[in-house]
């Protein structure tokens, strides 16, 4: 059988350790439970990434960034081109992929590779102009579909100076901002992750709800 994606190998955890830090559909805010270790290089390794997206033994650790703006939030839409053609024509509000081994020496990954790794993703997708931070927010898991079954979600808030944003990809699409309640109007539009995320926007962000 033909490999997708050849030379790609991406950092996956094991789903029973997972399972055992307590798993959860949806988002989880309690950060500080999972991520120390699954960032433990103990507990983490870099895998094919053919065999990885078939295996729901693993689940690759995917970096998802929200864009935030004065009250306002990024959403694009992922073209045809884009490398998961199950998420093709879907409109998203999270910027990010996987974490491979490309750059690294080492068969597993610390923490300070992690946000290494997740400030180079950001900018190779999007021209941001301006300066912008970042925290981790949550954690999203999703399970009732086949890319969510082997997929585990680690949402940053970005905080924007500036909204002048551009795609650097040619598999990010009509680049805007929206409040919540304009992207609430279009749920049906948006991937299964970002539905997740929308419905708790303004506590990932920090916002009041008005």
């Amino acid at each position: 059988m033909s490999l997708k994606y050849p030379n790609e190998h991406v950092l996956v955890v094991p789903r029973p350790l997972f399972d055992q830090l307590g798993d959860f559909q949806g988002l989880a805010f309690d950060v500080d439970r999972y991520l120390p270790v699954f960032l433990d290089p103990a507990n983490n390794h870099f895998l094919q990434r053919d065999a990885a997206e078939h295996d729901p033994s693993k689940k690759q650790i995917i970096p998802y960034a929200l864009f935030h703006h004065r009250g306002r939030f990024l959403r694009y839409v992922r073209s045809k081109k884009t490398g998961e053609q199950r998420l093709a024509a879907k409109a998203s509000l999270g910027i990010g992929g996987h974490i491979n081994s490309d750059d690294h020496a080492t068969a597993s990954l610390e923490r300070s590779l992690y946000l290494a790794g997740v400030e180079r993703e950001v900018a190779e997708e999007l021209s941001i102009e301006g300066a912008w931070t970042h925290r981790i927010v949550a954690l999203l898991n999703d399970d009732s579909n086949e890319v969510g079954q082997v997929h585990l979600g680690v949402v940053h808030l970005v905080d924007l100076e500036s909204d002048r944003v551009r795609s650097n990809e040619d598999t990010i699409a009509d680049v805007g901002f929206y409040t919540p309640a304009e992207l609430r109007a279009e749920r049906d539009r948006l991937e299964t992750w970002s539905q997740l995320c929308l419905d708790s926007l303004e506590r990932l962000a920090g916002l009041t709800v008005s």
